[in-house]
């Protein structure tokens, strides 16, 4: 294929030592076993998970309104607002995203006429992921869009931390962006309580959310019982950048994005070897003198970034889109040039000053984002996902006189007999006939 020799024909200064993450067949079996063990057993097999998995067994996952209130007034005043900052960029362009989804009803024909509702999902659950950071963002990214698709009924999941309960900035997020019932409880346990219910939990119809490959495995074994966002692997940066571009500030936004794991794919693509160099030389120096998570950052250096040289910016425009990144910034002389060719991408951070870390936390685009090259068919998290498309018909007599024959000559010829009786018997009741 030609974006295969485009890569095959690419210099690579630094390749990846490691391939993608997959889960393997234990992962795959641990998850199944637990989502079976919890549709069978309910509350009970929760309580003995979330002891197992966090140490964590109250007497009720679910957060009182005390509990929100006192983490309210624990974090810093100057957080709060950020976060509420955040959650109104958020909240605010996921609205404008909803007006421009329409409604629809045309006449395609006289006396037929065909059209779509936009129904949003009754109940969401939405996974807001602890771990390594308390991903504070996280929660405003999915509560607050479901909400401005007009969910009714949004609950989220977030594990405890070491010390008992949901950290005081991720509680506060959880309730500022809106969520109707906010339970303490993590991995694969949250998510089949939300799924399957269990005693304190109603089901939803829809989970969402990032997670570690637990999380990712329990929403992919879930999806039909319930709809689900995306299935997100390690996070994911790729910087197309040319000679215009400043190293130190590239070699920034790699260890940025390598700081989420040391699993997480970092890669830079450019047209000149020159630069790739001195991008190589800042991100070593960085990783040797004071870059505060160079412990996580310098593996994922290692492990997964690769540094890549293209012929041109027609190459390093092919090379971007087979690779198909989660997130790509453009740093170049024409950021334009590649804003009007690239197709690829979960999304896309133009010039020197965006940066990921702006649409991470607060700046208003969604950061629930394809990973593993599925931005070659979808996008990321937005309102419309929270919406259902439902079309319907209402059919006149004169529409039946002009539809129900030719419905019926293909039921004939598919041999589908019965079908073919529902729109003759329509068509007589019309003409007589």
């Amino acid at each position: 294929m030609k974006n295969e020799t485009v890569l095959q024909q690419a210099t690579y200064l630094k390749r990846a030592e490691q391939g993608p993450e997959s889960a393997s067949p234990e992962l795959r079996q641990t998850v199944a076993d637990i989502l079976a063990d919890i549709r069978n057993n309910g509350q009970e097999a929760v309580r003995v998970y979330s002891q197992k998995f966090d140490s964590w067994n109250p007497e009720s996952f679910r957060v009182d309104q005390e509990t929100i209130e006192r983490a309210t007034r624990e974090i810093d005043p100057a957080l709060r607002a950020s976060i509420d900052f955040s959650r109104a960029q958020v909240h605010g362009f996921a609205m404008h995203q909803r007006g421009t989804l329409h409604e629809l009803e045309v006449e395609t024909l006289p006396g037929v006429k065909l059209g779509h509702k936009l129904v949003p999902v009754n109940a969401v659950g939405c996974y807001v992921p602890g771990g390594r950071y308390p991903l504070i963002a996280s929660a405003i990214m999915t509560i607050a869009t479901a909400k401005a698709a007009g969910v009714p009924r949004v609950i989220a999941c977030a594990p405890p931390t070491k010390g008992g309960g949901i950290h005081p900035a991720q509680l506060y997020a959880m309730a500022a962006a809106g969520a109707d019932e906010i339970y303490c409880l993590g991995g694969v346990q949250a998510l089949a309580a939300m799924a399957y219910g269990v005693e304190t939990i109603k089901p939803v119809d829809m989970v969402v959310g990032a997670g570690n490959a637990f999380v990712a495995e329990a929403k992919r074994q879930l999806f039909g019982h319930v709809g689900i966002d995306l299935l997100a692997g390690p996070s994911e940066v790729l910087v197309i950048a040319d000679d215009s571009a400043e190293p130190k500030l590239v070699a920034a936004d790699l260890l940025a994005q390598a700081e989420h794991g040391p699993t997480s794919q970092v890669i830079l693509v450019t047209d000149s070897t020159a630069f790739a160099e001195r991008v190589i030389a800042e991100v070593e120096q960085w990783l040797q003198t004071d870059w505060p998570t160079a412990q996580v950052a310098a593996q994922a250096w290692r492990n997964r970034a690769e540094v890549i040289v293209g012929a041109d910016r027609e190459s390093v425009l092919r090379i971007a889109d087979e690779i198909a990144s989660e997130h790509v910034e453009v740093q170049t002389h024409d950021d334009n040039w590649f804003f009007e060719r690239l197709t690829n991408y979960g999304s896309l951070f133009l010039g020197k000053r965006s940066t990921v870390a702006y649409g991470d936390k607060a700046i208003g685009t969604n950061h629930v984002l394809p990973t593993d090259r599925a931005a070659r068919y979808t996008g990321g998290l937005f309102v419309g996902k929270f919406l259902k498309t439902l079309t319907y018909q209402r059919v006149s007599a004169k529409g039946t006189e002009t539809v129900a024959p030719h419905v019926a000559a293909i039921c004939d010829a598919e041999m589908m007999e019965g079908h073919a009786i529902t729109a003759r018997m329509r068509l007589e009741r019309e003409t007589g006939e």
